[in-house]
């Protein structure tokens, strides 16, 4: 049975009523305004991407994985004795990272970190002003600009690791501040910026030792016009000359002599430093191009040492890699289209009286790309000479096969 209600109690339930109904109207209106931030999920080249309709929030997800057989033994020889040691094959998941990025709020406002997830390390975190080309602003903890061949990703590299020189001269990660941009003119007058203020300090350190920061600056001459990314491989074939010529340039003084994704450290022959300790003045010019399968690149290092601690004790120290590839299908049409070729020669002059030991590399390795750098495999052969004081050689060989596959 239904009641029929007079007087203030009708009253009150119609005000009720229509009270219920104004509020799922407002509601379904505020539905229908909210439709542009509907989210669209793809999966691109940075991995999974969540993006809203009105463009203003994207989140990229991707996760890589590098598997490494290594024999007969995976490290580059540091030191003369480590030829003579004991050796051990190596089969690893070399590298396991989770990367996220994208753009919050606007879509020049950009973000971007990354995670080791085998060695729990908490690699990049940065947020990026890219509104102009000309004036670009970034800050966090990423990898300096200073050396193409440490700035480009380990999945995107040429061979299976970076040179014999890595270690003596990298700036690596570092945590502060940046300033870049791109410089479009006509014709040759193409050039692209960086300047940076960090801790100088490395990865993980969130503190300055002495309050003398490291500061760094790049500028890129692109002469044929085109902006080459960080990138090892011509796998896009480039129909048209890209090439760069660059001059690198960092100051800093802390405790370290050299850095790693591990942090601060020191070259042999220096010990553990106190704050302030080591003055180091840096520098390299570099080259790199690419055009129709073909690529080169190129850096040649000199590094000098300061010791403030014991009147001023200097050394010099220097170094160069040179690295070329090629997809051979782009010569001869029963090669196949996937399998590129590289080769690359470095060498390492540390130029201290008690040690005058000369270091090279010689590598050849071969690529096979599923995907591009997002699923390939590389198979490369290294031979290691290392020439001590005293005319005392020492040889080694090592092959390493590794699969980089990104999900």
């Amino acid at each position: 049975m239904f009641k029929c209600y007079s007087g203030p109690k009708a009253r009150t339930i119609c005000c009720l009523t229509i009270f219920c109904l104004l509020g799922k109207h407002a509601a379904a209106q505020y539905i229908l305004s909210d439709t542009t931030k509907k989210v669209s999920a793809v999966y691109g080249d940075k991995g999974f991407e969540f993006r809203t309709r009105d463009d203003k929030f994207l989140l990229q997800i991707q996760s890589r994985l590098q598997f490494r057989f290594a024999t007969p033994e995976d490290q580059d020889p540091v030191t003369y004795d480590d030829f003579f040691g004991e050796h051990k094959t190596a089969f690893k998941i070399n590298r396991a990272r989770l990367k996220v990025g994208g753009h919050a709020f606007k879509p020049w406002l950009k973000y971007y970190w990354e995670y080791e997830l085998s060695q729990s390390n908490l690699l990049n975190y940065t947020i990026m002003v890219e509104k102009w080309d000309w004036l670009k602003f970034q800050v966090g903890q990423f990898k300096v600009e200073y050396s193409r061949e440490r700035r480009i990703s380990s999945g995107e590299q040429q061979l299976a690791d970076r040179s014999i020189i890595n270690r003596e001269f990298t700036v690596d990660r570092q945590q502060g501040a940046e300033i870049y941009g791109h410089l479009k003119g006509k014709g040759l007058a193409d050039f692209n910026y960086w300047l940076g203020a960090f801790t100088g300090t490395g990865r993980g350190s969130t503190t300055n030792d002495d309050n003398h920061l490291m500061y760094f600056s790049r500028l890129q001459w692109n002469f044929t016009g085109l902006y080459l990314d960080f990138e090892g491989s011509d796998i896009e074939i480039h129909e048209h000359p890209a090439g760069v010529l660059a001059i690198n340039g960092v100051t800093n003084q802390s405790p370290y002599t050299r850095f790693s994704q591990a942090g601060g450290g020191y070259l042999d022959g220096y010990a553990d430093g106190k704050p302030g300790q080591y003055r180091v003045n840096q520098a390299n010019i570099e080259t790199a191009f690419m055009y129709r399968g073909f690529s080169w690149q190129m850096e040649a290092h000199w590094k000098e040492i300061i010791d403030k601690l014991n009147n001023n004790e200097t050394n010099t120290i220097h170094g160069y890699y040179a690295q070329a590839g090629y997809f051979f299908h782009q010569a001869f049409d029963w090669w196949p289209a996937p399998l590129e070729v590289a080769y690359r020669n470095a060498g390492y002059f540390p130029n201290r009286e008690e040690d005058q030991t000369k270091k090279r590399e010689n590598t050849v390795a071969v690529n096979w790309f599923f995907h591009g750098h997002k699923n390939k495999i590389t198979a490369e052969g290294s031979y290691f000479n290392y020439d001590k004081t005293g005319g005392i050689p020492a040889t080694e060989w090592r092959f390493r096969l590794q699969w980089d596959i990104s999900l």
